[in-house]
């Protein structure tokens, strides 16, 4: 409805009900003509049908949805059911051109409006979040991993010559196969004990580009978010050390959005020495449905020359949820879900450490890790060998996801490597331990409901153990030999 449309209502319903429902109208517009002036996430969340009325806005702006098009290519925006339409809120025709992931669609305006506002959205989040400094980013349609992979691709055409990634090593599958699929030799740097906790071996990273030769090393692939006793790597030294080498760095910041202190460790980095681009999930830190990741950096170019390496057209999904859960929580719900994660870290480690403290366990110190938290299970690995895994197994089936068990020894091969301690982060780590972490979205139930169910776990388990002392050990049967 525009001024000549609610004029000519007027002739029909009374003036000054048509004059109110005109004003409700310029009040959902003046929150959508601030976005689009600003380019930032509004302070106060929007409501639904301000969210609605935008998104059909932008809708009507794509060619699939003109009321008089006729299409004779081969990707008109046609979509065969209703219920996806609407799902989609029927801006169809995805993000981008076949060469570039941020180019404008000629057919699609509404999409091409919504992929650039939702970047500038993410932007200003991210420095909200800490990274005050970020010059640009993109949202791609992939997860953390080929959102690494895609990065390790761009830098192959800057370092032609290059074969190896040094990566401080993190026990976790997807940032290794990324540099694996990009076609690149990873190098791994085995992490140090410091009390409990395991820090990055700048002394060993030295040595390897000394030995690797500088010219020959693609980057440096660095860690924030980790589950403890990993704690995140020390970005400050190598951002140094990268730009004293000249070695490009790239960080793995897979759901450190929501920590001020990994946030803050990217900022420092970039300040004092030299991070080329850093990667976050969507999922993780924005709770929306997997498939998405943030590509962010202080080099505006090279942030271009990654989204320009991205081949196709792509999926708009992941801009599409990351923008309407920002418009609906605004910068201060944001704020307010990373400061009540913060609580529940607070709350999860007292609980965990008295918990601990009554099985005869202990909470590993870990202060480097704000996320994660870690519980020895020294107990439970004397009482059997397979306890310790057996404690993973009764917390899955009794509805505790998310809490990982580690126990001693395991062994796997990523790509023709073998990690010994596998899950560990290290050889040997010195004690078998339960992970637990306070991410972003967790509630006081779910801490409570968790400590509940973990020590149910622990006092079978012990119970079972006991029972089994107790039992007699029998005599084997002996075979009937009479014959009768």
């Amino acid at each position: 409805m525009n001024s000549e449309n609610f004029s000519l209502s007027e002739k029909i319903v009374s003036t000054s009900y048509v004059r109110q429902g005109s004003q409700a109208r310029r009040s959902h517009e003046q929150l959508i003509r601030l976005l689009l002036e600003q380019g930032k996430c509004p302070e106060e969340g929007w409501s639904e049908s301000t969210v609605e009325l935008f998104l059909s806005e932008l809708a009507v702006m794509d060619s699939n949805n003109f009321l008089g098009n006729c299409g004779v290519g081969e990707r008109e925006g046609r979509v065969a059911s209703s219920l996806v339409a609407r799902r989609h809120y029927r801006l169809i025709h995805g993000i981008g051109r076949s060469g570039d992931i941020a180019a404008v669609q000629p057919k699609a305006a509404g999409s091409s409006l919504l992929n650039k506002l939702t970047n500038s959205v993410v932007m200003d989040i991210l420095k909200l979040s800490g990274v005050r400094s970020v010059a640009s980013c993109f949202v791609v349609p992939l997860a953390t991993g080929m959102s690494l992979t895609l990065c390790f691709l761009t830098l192959r055409h800057r370092r032609p010559k290059a074969r190896y990634i040094i990566w401080p090593r993190i026990d976790q599958k997807s940032c290794f196969k990324a540099m694996i699929t990009a076609g690149f030799e990873p190098v791994v740097v085995e992490n140090v004990l410091e009390g409990d906790e395991l820090r990055t071996d700048l002394e060993a990273v030295e040595r390897k580009i000394e030995e690797l030769g500088a010219e020959n090393i693609l980057c440096v692939h660095s860690t924030t978010s980790c589950f403890a006793p990993r704690v995140p790597d020390r970005l400050e030294e190598l951002s140094i050390l990268c730009a004293k080498q000249n070695i490009p760095h790239i960080v793995n910041n897979a759901y450190g959005v929501q920590s001020s202190k990994c946030m803050h460790l990217i900022q420092q980095g970039a300040r004092v020495g030299r991070i080329d681009a850093f990667v976050q999930s969507l999922d993780k830190n924005f709770m929306v449905p997997v498939g998405g990741a943030i590509i962010a950096g202080f080099d505006e170019s090279f942030i271009q020359e990654i989204s320009q390496m991205y081949p196709g057209r792509a999926s708009a999904s992941p801009s599409l949820d990351v923008l309407i859960t920002l418009l609906t929580l605004g910068a201060s719900g944001y704020k307010k879900l990373l400061s009540e994660r913060k609580e529940m870290y607070l709350l999860l480690a007292q609980e965990l450490k008295s918990l601990a403290s009554a099985h005869g366990e202990r909470l590993l110190n870990t202060p480097h890790n704000p996320i994660s938290l870690a519980m020895s299970l020294d107990g439970l690995q004397a009482e059997s060998n397979g306890a310790v895994t057996q404690l993973g197994s009764m917390l899955f089936t009794r509805q505790v996801s998310g809490a990982r068990v580690i126990p001693l020894g395991k062994e796997q091969t990523i790509g023709g490597h073998t990690f010994r301690g596998f899950m560990s982060h290290s050889d040997a780590y010195p004690c078998p331990y339960l992970n637990a972490a306070s991410a972003v979205g967790i509630t006081r139930e779910d801490v409570t409901l968790c400590m509940k169910r973990l020590e149910k776990c622990l006092k079978t388990l012990k119970k079972e153990k006991n029972m089994a002392k107790s039992s007699p050990v029998l005599p084997p049967c002996q075979e009937d030999t009479t014959g009768e």
